[in-house]
């Protein structure tokens, strides 16, 4: 039988403080409606504003997760998500009255555990699970950063972690079965070299952490009196370095609790897909910049598969939403190079153009004498120049501006284009426009054979003679 959604039974609040800004904070999880998903509302604000949490509003990532819509802000949101994703909850509402999540113990066992209390209940509508069709990789060499995720029956997820540190050493931990999530994973809290904690502690950036809610590892000889002065500085009366080079502030609950801390944060910043999904995903030292890369990329492939289920329909007797003119007038591009005839379709998130592809593209002549073939990146040129169409649709000037690529990835052509065939060009934003760069998945089609995807990356800009 189909898995249905799931909410909360009943609200339930907790008090505590940021992490990074000190405040005390009142949060409140509330059950929410089928498709709600996992939203923060800021009470504190007029008007009492909505942050979704997806992954597209991760606007900071520096120790911890921060989402911001329409300039509101929740900070340090992993730990709270993670509770939700670990429980099988997909609606909540999250009333928060202030910048920032609770800190709590440092994991997200005090969250589950009221969860389990609460209780959940099952909703009317199916639960959506995003099925994974190919591998997707991240890699950030420079961090020594690897996160792939393989298409699976169920979802999986394996950590491991290392920091070239000889009393951390190299750990692993994984989640086979969200179902163990409140025992296994839940119960780990952050850790911290001492180095890096010295660092924040001196520059006042934890202003509500201390030596109760995170796991400190001590990288270097440490004399009493440094001990001493560092107690000075967290607000404690006497610290010392356990054999095993932690400090005694807290024992550990697991002997891998980093690397399972780490898991609990990848489950956390995974939730903002905002969707199930059946994978198996191996990590090697992530972090949430790359969890949230990773997210964002799971996100448009997720939007991509939607996407291509929808082939556009081209009726030739259809009078055209802009014909060649009203193209010209709007794009600088010209003989050879204008490469769309007329748009049939744009809505604020996607645009379907013609391209009539003839024998007398002057292409042909070299592009083979024997054999015409419309060039790929000529393929690729006529979609950007659709994307165009659509990325300075909202302007009220669009002859003053111009479209220039930034990147173009993941393009695929599956079959060849030869004189007599009509491209139907589309093109969808995966996101919304931001600071004038479009990110678009490109689709052209041939009737209802797709013949090219791909996706394009572009920089909306102000033309320098019109810009006075």
């Amino acid at each position: 039988m189909a898995e249905k959604q799931r909410t909360l039974k009943a609200p339930v609040a907790f008090k505590g403080k940021g992490l990074h800004t000190g405040l005390e904070v009142n949060m409140t999880f509330h059950p929410a409606p089928d498709s709600h998903g996992y939203v923060f509302k800021r009470t504190d604000l007029p008007g009492q504003p909505l942050v979704n949490a997806l992954a597209e509003n991760v606007v900071e990532t520096a120790r911890g997760t921060t989402i911001e819509e329409n300039g509101v802000r929740v900070g340090t949101i992993e730990h709270v998500v993670a509770s939700f994703a670990g429980m099988s909850l997909d609606n909540v509402l999250v009333e928060i009255d202030g910048p920032e999540t609770p800190i709590m113990d440092g994991s997200a066992l005090e969250y589950v555990r009221a969860i389990e209390k609460t209780g959940t209940v099952e909703q009317a509508t199916e639960r959506k699970y995003f099925i994974l069709k190919e591998k997707v990789e991240y890699y950030d060499e420079k961090h020594g950063t690897h996160i792939i995720a393989y298409p699976d029956k169920i979802q999986s997820i394996n950590v491991l972690i290392d920091y070239n540190s000889r009393v951390l050493g190299n750990q692993y931990a994984s989640l086979e079965n969200v179902e163990d999530f409140r025992t296994e994973i839940a119960p780990c809290r952050t850790f911290v070299f001492l180095h890096e904690l010295e660092h924040l502690a001196a520059n006042n950036l934890i202003k509500g952490g201390d030596l109760d809610n995170a796991i400190v590892i001590v990288d270097r000889k440490m004399s009493q009196e440094e001990l001493d002065r560092l107690a000075e500085l967290l607000r404690k009366p006497k610290i010392k370095v356990q054999p095993e080079g932690i400090l005694n502030n807290v024992d550990l609950r697991f002997s891998n609790e980093p690397a399972r801390h780490k898991l609990l944060d990848l489950v956390g910043d995974l939730a903002l897909v905002g969707r199930w999904f059946r994978a198996r995903i191996i990590a090697t030292r992530p972090g949430h910049q790359s969890n949230n890369e990773f997210a964002r990329a799971l996100r448009q492939m997720m939007k991509k598969t939607a996407l291509q289920k929808q082939v556009p329909l081209y009726n030739p007797n259809q009078e055209p939403i802009m014909d060649i003119m009203d193209v010209k007038r709007r794009l600088p591009h010209r003989y050879p190079f204008l490469l769309i005839d007329k748009v049939i379709y744009m809505d604020e998130k996607s645009v379907v153009c013609i391209k009539n592809v003839t024998m007398n593209e002057p292409f042909f002549t070299g592009h083979f004498p024997d054999e015409p073939i419309m060039p790929g990146v000529l393929q690729i040129e006529a979609a950007a120049q659709a994307g165009g169409m659509l990325a300075m649709a909202s302007l009220p000037d669009p002859e003053n501006y111009s479209t220039y690529f930034l990147k173009i990835d993941r393009v695929k052509f599956k079959r060849k284009v030869v004189p007599g065939d009509t491209l139907i060009l589309k093109m969808n934003l995966l996101e919304p426009v931001r600071r004038g760069i479009a990110i678009m998945f490109a689709e052209i089609f041939v009737g209802n054979k797709l013949v090219m995807e791909g996706e394009l990356m572009a920089q909306v800009v102000k033309n320098q003679e019109n810009d006075q």
